[in-house]
């Protein structure tokens, strides 16, 4: 592979690469990257298309843009384009909303092909048997995937959580979860995430600006690094950095295409247009030199 990763005067600052001077042959592959690419995500076993749906960009309160802009429908086909283009992540949580918005769009889908994955907030095993239920009824299906603990911030979530913890590794022994792990959103709770065992999945901020991310980006690097040592799938979001970046798009996914601690990463398109604009880009942007 020609891709190093280097930082150099004038290329970095504060830990973050200055965008204007973005060293494109330092992160070019000899091989072409495609959304569509199969990868298998950590130790789980589970194989994912390399790009995932999200459905949650600026997801809060029961919405996000997708929820808002596009509606059952528009979601709903936006999920069924990205399935029937080989991406068969779809990427979602409670928070958002967009549970529905995945039943339906599993009606014209083979289920069996197609990974899922919602994230809770649930601290309690009666709070996560009750999501459990609910999400797989809202979802209309008999089993999700993966299930994240959602936005942690407490470097001691793994003691303050530990009743859903057990409550999800004996849902995975029954076959209602495949997988179960965290999303961070600080540090402390990242560093506790690589160092869990229980940990199999974690969903981590990622873009080379350090836009909207748990640390500077090469503290960030370094404990993602030690999560895929020890066998745990790491999925990329922020990519854009949370929309802040996406005028640099190009320079985004060549970034996180090079990074071989991310197994796959979450981008939340708005539209089809901006869907399929993004799997032309991806296999550019991976060998741009």
């Amino acid at each position: 592979m020609k891709r190093r990763y280097f930082i150099k005067s004038g290329l970095a600052a504060a830990g973050t690469l200055l965008l204007d001077a973005f060293p494109y042959h330092a992160f070019a592959s000899d091989i072409k990257k495609y959304a569509w690419d199969k990868v298998i995500l950590g130790d789980t076993g589970i194989e994912v298309s390399r790009l995932a749906m999200g459905t949650g960009t600026n997801g809060f309160g029961n919405s996000s843009n997708q929820k808002r802009k596009l509606g059952l429908k528009g979601l709903t086909n936006l999920l069924r384009t990205g399935y029937d283009n080989g991406v068969f992540f779809w990427e979602s949580a409670d928070q958002y909303g967009t549970h529905p918005h995945l039943k339906e769009a599993l009606k014209k889908v083979d289920r069996e092909k197609v990974v899922l994955l919602t994230k809770t907030h649930a601290k309690t095993a009666d709070q996560m048997k009750k999501d459990l239920d609910r999400y797989r009824k809202e979802i209309g299906t008999d089993y999700i995937d993966i299930v994240l603990l959602h936005a942690l911030t407490n470097p001691d979530w793994n003691t303050n959580r530990m009743g859903a913890m057990e409550y999800l590794s004996q849902a995975r022994e029954d076959g209602i979860i495949r997988a179960h792990g965290v999303s961070c959103h600080s540090l402390g709770a990242l560093q506790t995430a690589a160092n869990e065992p229980w940990v199999q999945v974690d969903l981590a901020r990622m873009n080379p600006a350090g836009a909207r991310m748990d640390a500077d980006v090469p503290t960030v690097v370094k404990v993602l690094k030690d999560m895929k040592s020890k066998g745990k799938g790491v999925i990329g979001m922020k990519i854009f950095g949370g929309g802040s970046l996406r005028d640099k798009t190009d320079q985004m996914l060549q970034y996180a295409l090079a990074q071989d601690y991310l197994d796959c990463f979450t981008i939340g398109s708005e539209n089809i247009d901006e869907f399929k604009d993004l799997t032309k880009k991806i296999p550019a942007a991976s060998v741009r030199g």
